[in-house]
């Protein structure tokens, strides 16, 4: 049985209601490109959750032992229709002020957890 991991990321949107419902609309069931929904899953992330509260996403992925952020960069790298999506999502997101250059999604610290 493969074991599972948990990573948690955070993402800002553009402050603007129309970009955020067009975002929504994006990332609504059925709309997100099956090429991207192949990606993430040949990447080994077995889960996905993104959550939204005013202009802020947070985004929670369940990994299995195959996955780790540096293949999945390289994945994503090598994938033209990956990389015509993050093209397309740029123009809603915009990046945390502590993002390096060129990140979207800045990896978030798990600071309690219930036993």
């Amino acid at each position: 049985m493969k074991t599972t991991r948990r990573f948690c990321y955070a993402c800002d949107l553009v402050k603007d209601s129309k970009i955020i419902a067009q975002y929504r609309e994006y990332h609504s069931e059925g709309k997100v490109w099956p090429e991207i929904t192949d990606s993430i899953k040949a990447a080994g992330i077995v889960d996905m959750e993104i959550y939204l509260v005013e202009n802020h996403l947070f985004m929670i992925v369940e990994v299995d032992d195959t996955f780790s952020p540096e293949r999945k960069r390289k994945m994503d790298e090598g994938n033209p229709k990956v990389q015509e999506w993050e093209q397309l999502m740029w123009k809603f997101q915009q990046a945390l002020p502590s993002a390096l250059e060129g990140e979207k999604w800045v990896a978030t610290e798990c600071i309690f957890k219930l036993r």
